[in-house]
């Protein structure tokens, strides 16, 4: 992606979901409802990416499920499932990235973090992830009840971080994400894999080939 020289980038500022942690809704309901067409129409009607969005942006979940039971009475059960069994929508590491951060964090690279998370659902989903601990601040929209793309979200961040916007490099999932933190003159990597990231890193110069 368009950005500032390579010389100037000395942080990275990482998106969670789908760059560091997998993420799907459909980890958690495909153990929970066993029939493959009910299990799309679920995905696609009741528990959608849009209506979770609503956490991700500062709402309740008590609020959100209280509304959404109100629509689907008769998925009241598999609705509620969601905040307890929220760990579940993220089933492992993204292969290759942690290992990535390591090797930043050794060669002395700030890193942080912008992610678009549920400020009730993050304690429990940040608990016993070690790879966390590189980061030296982690900005969730859920608690600033901003959240990405929206540009007051990532000059929170620069101002929290104590940083200019071209010193840093931000990798996110979304190509929508990535152009917002452009327009503020932050340089993107649009992630797709750990193979091309560790190339971009090496070719900024923050590790080594």
């Amino acid at each position: 992606m368009a950005g500032p020289p390579a010389s100037r980038i000395d942080t990275v500022i990482f998106d969670i979901g789908n760059v560091i942690s997998r993420w799907d809704i459909r980890f958690l309901y495909e153990k929970l409802i066993d029939d493959a067409q009910e299990l799309e129409w679920f995905l696609e009607n009741v528990v959608t990416p849009d209506w979770h969005f609503q956490h991700d942006a500062g709402r309740a979940f008590g609020d959100t499920s209280r509304e959404l039971i109100s629509r689907f009475p008769d998925h009241a059960e598999l609705i509620s499932a969601f905040y307890p069994r929220f760990n579940e929508t993220n089933p492992g590491e993204v292969d290759g990235v942690p290992a990535l951060i390591e090797r930043l964090h050794d060669a002395n690279v700030s890193l942080f973090a912008i992610s678009n998370f549920s400020a009730e659902f993050w304690p429990h989903f940040r608990k016993g992830k070690p790879v966390f601990d590189y980061f030296s601040d982690i900005v969730i929209s859920g608690e600033e009840k901003l959240a990405k793309p929206d540009p007051e979200i990532y000059q929170l961040a620069l101002r929290r971080f104590d940083l200019a916007a071209g010193q840093c490099l931000f990798v996110d999932d979304r190509l929508d994400n990535i152009e917002a933190g452009e327009k503020l003159g932050i340089r993107g990597h649009h992630f797709a894999d750990a193979a091309a990231l560790e190339r971009e890193l090496e070719a900024l110069g923050l590790i080594e080939g």
